[in-house]
């Protein structure tokens, strides 16, 4: 093989590597920061890794939320009038945060069956509902 060939060989050799890495790197980074939304039905029937972080919405059951008095802790239930899903969130509350209002929340399903909230987003004005939310109670309906 002459050494033009051997070259160009070597080069393409390692345009294909460059391209896999880049390839790579691009679905390892997308795949950490995706979040998926997942409504309280279908967190009771799919098969969580407890170390995935995930977003699940719907509505405040009213009556549901209880105050820790000494700490930021707060406890709520959200329903999609099928199932209910406990959350536990430490931290301050959007100002909009409401029994019967419509909420996203940020983070990992426990062990025991409720949900860790990193983060809590809460509805905009009266009318204001999240897409995913108002997606998933019309599916529901």
């Amino acid at each position: 093989m002459n050494p033009i060939r051997k070259q160009r060989l070597f080069a393409l050799i390692a345009i294909l590597i460059g391209s896999l890495l880049a390839t790579w790197l691009v679905t390892s980074a997308l795949s950490e920061n995706m979040n998926l939304f997942y409504s309280p039905t279908e967190i009771k029937v799919a098969n969580l890794d407890n170390e995935m972080l995930v977003r699940a919405g719907g509505m405040v059951k009213e009556g549901s939320i209880i105050r820790d008095t000494d700490s930021l802790n707060v406890t709520f239930t959200v329903t999609d009038y099928q199932n209910e899903l406990i959350i536990k969130y430490e931290g301050i509350l959007p100002d909009l945060f409401d029994e019967n209002a419509g909420v996203v929340v940020r983070g990992n399903l426990n062990t025991d069956g409720t949900f860790t909230a990193i983060e809590v987003l809460a509805k905009h004005d009266e009318n204001y509902m999240p897409p995913e939310v108002a997606e998933m109670l019309i599916e529901e309906k």
